[in-house]
């Protein structure tokens, strides 16, 4: 104690300063601006938005100029990042060969749809977002030295959903493809039958199905390409009876998504459901292929498939009846 009261008294007595006193502005240096006080002195430099994207996989920051010159994978873990159908297209099919068809066609409210926006709403809000007419592309192309007939959905357009016009589009470029001998390509991305067109839109199943057998028995081949998502009705339909089967890293791919199915069967699901590895180990599909891969495992397929393009299958031989029966 007696040394605590020592050390008071040779301890020396600090000043209190009042508040208001203390100046608002620190009187900078001649030559030098202003500085408030309580101001960081460190100065960040102004970066502009849209120079960086985060991986959703990874959290790894990526220059968008690699990234777009990546193909929109990302260069640390390879993520694939959503991509429009145009840009797909570009990487695809060789430099100023893509003739479209039916550009023009766009979709009606044939069911006078209401709801909080009407469907006809819907539409034009979507075709002003991404500058497309429904949501998919086609046409007929060069992959080197083969004319093929392709078709590439765009998630973007209402969720790549599958209506009338789609299904009519995706058709008419299938029998083109029979008609002129020509293989097809198709890349799915979607999330199922479009319900503001009811049945109209669940009819589509059956009409691409029908057409791509007529192009079956013709012996030529199809190739279907999964990219993420693609489920329900495009996935119960035209994207899972190629003769080849591919799909990107991670896609996911299935009927209903992995919450409808746990919801309902009250049941853990295995690590990686519906992911492409994990039908890919099941044999659900023949190959998993990298974005940046894609056009030169097409073309390679394209040609073994090929070799035999100009011998048609044989027709099944069909009993006659013996005449005495």
């Amino acid at each position: 104690m007696s040394d605590l009261n020592e050390f008071s008294k040779t301890a020396p007595k600090l000043e209190t300063v009042d508040a208001e006193s203390i100046p608002s502005v620190v009187e900078p240096r001649s030559g030098s601006s202003k500085l408030k006080f309580g101001e960081n002195t460190s100065r960040k430099k102004n970066i502009p938005k849209g120079l960086w994207t985060k991986c959703r996989k990874c959290a790894e920051l990526i220059f968008d100029k690699d990234l777009d010159d990546n193909l929109k994978t990302c260069p640390t873990c390879g993520f694939h990042f959503p991509i429009s159908a145009r840009l797909r297209l570009a990487s695809l099919i060789d430099e100023k060969s893509f003739k479209e068809l039916d550009a023009g066609m766009t979709s009606v409210d044939i069911l006078e749809f209401t709801g909080v926006d009407s469907y006809s709403s819907k539409l034009e809000k979507y075709k002003d977002k991404t500058g497309e007419a429904d949501a998919v592309i086609t046409g007929v192309c060069k992959m080197q030295h083969h004319k093929v007939a392709i078709g590439i959905m765009d998630f973007s357009f209402l969720g790549g959903s599958m209506g009338s016009v789609v299904g009519e589009k995706l058709t008419r470029m299938i029998e083109l493809g029979t008609k002129n001998k020509m293989p097809v390509v198709i890349i799915s991305t979607s999330g199922g039958a479009r319900m503001y067109e009811g049945m109209f839109s669940l009819m589509q199943m059956a009409k691409t199905c029908g057409a791509l057998a007529y192009h079956s028995e013709a012996n030529l081949p199809y190739i279907s390409v999964l990219t993420h998502p693609t489920t329900a009705g495009v996935m119960a339909s035209y994207a899972s009876v190629g003769d080849l089967i591919l799909a990107e890293p991670g896609a996911m791919i299935g009927f209903a998504g992995p919450r409808v199915i746990k919801d309902t069967t009250q049941a853990e699901l295995p690590p990686g459901f519906q992911t492409a590895e994990f039908l890919m180990d099941r044999g659900m599909i023949d190959a998993i292929v990298p974005r940046n891969k894609m056009r030169h495992s097409i073309i390679n397929y394209l040609d073994y498939m090929s070799a035999n393009v100009s011998k048609p299958k044989a027709k099944r031989a069909v009993k006659k009846k013996h005449p005495n029966l």
